[in-house]
């Protein structure tokens, strides 16, 4: 697992990706900076009754569903989120970074930059949004999104549950800079996604996509 800091433009190194060509690969891009408070606590120190954190559960989620790479962003408390992480099985696993989003006070739109700001770094040709507190969501939807979208650099997808639009997201490389520039406080890429047409791969059958606080 490599540890990376985002601060304005600067980036340190990025873990080695699988010895797939660029045009292939798929980064995750895990959302789990939130101070979770309408559920009482940070979102990435949240665990499940099987006692499994959810960040080790999403993670696996992106990786066992196709992703060559997992970038993880942090905020609220963490320090102690990576402490989490690192008693996990997914500790020693070198397609995992963690990032710190310094603005991640301001809402998902800071968040998400500072992710796909990471993520700029890395060789692929789309990144996957995805949500640490959507416990019903897993590989298979992933898989389904991967499978179903555009397999090229101008592919811009989400799932959908019930024709309702939500989460995980494919982000084509081609869309990346459009994206992070309309990106502030908690302005997302909802908006992008509409005015763009983003393809809906309905994933209604395999999950609910809601989110925690709203179970």
């Amino acid at each position: 697992m490599i540890m990376m800091m985002v601060k304005g433009s600067v980036i340190l190194p990025a873990p080695d990706l699988p010895a797939r060509p660029p045009v292939s690969r798929i980064v995750g891009v895990l959302l789990a900076a939130g101070a979770g408070r309408r559920a009482g606590g940070p979102k990435a120190l949240r665990v499940d009754a099987d006692g499994t954190s959810c960040l080790e559960r999403s993670i696996t989620v992106l990786r066992d569903g196709g992703c060559d790479a997992v970038i993880v962003v942090l905020g609220c408390e963490a320090a102690r989120a990576r402490d989490l992480l690192a008693s996990s099985a997914r500790a020693t696993d070198p397609a995992t970074t963690l990032v710190d989003a310094p603005g991640w006070q301001q809402g998902m739109g800071s968040s998400l930059h500072s992710g796909l700001l990471a993520a700029r770094a890395l060789p692929w040709r789309a990144v996957l949004v995805h949500l640490v507190d959507l416990p019903d969501v897993t590989a298979e939807v992933v898989g389904r999104m991967i499978r179903q979208s555009p397999s090229d650099t101008s592919a811009l997808a989400r799932a959908t549950y019930g024709g309702q639009p939500g989460h995980p997201v494919l982000i084509g490389r081609n869309h990346l800079e459009l994206i992070m520039v309309r990106l502030s406080g908690d302005v997302g890429a909802k908006g992008y996604l509409a005015q763009h047409g983003a393809l809906g791969v309905e994933c209604g059958d395999l999950a609910g996509g809601q989110d925690r606080d709203n179970q």
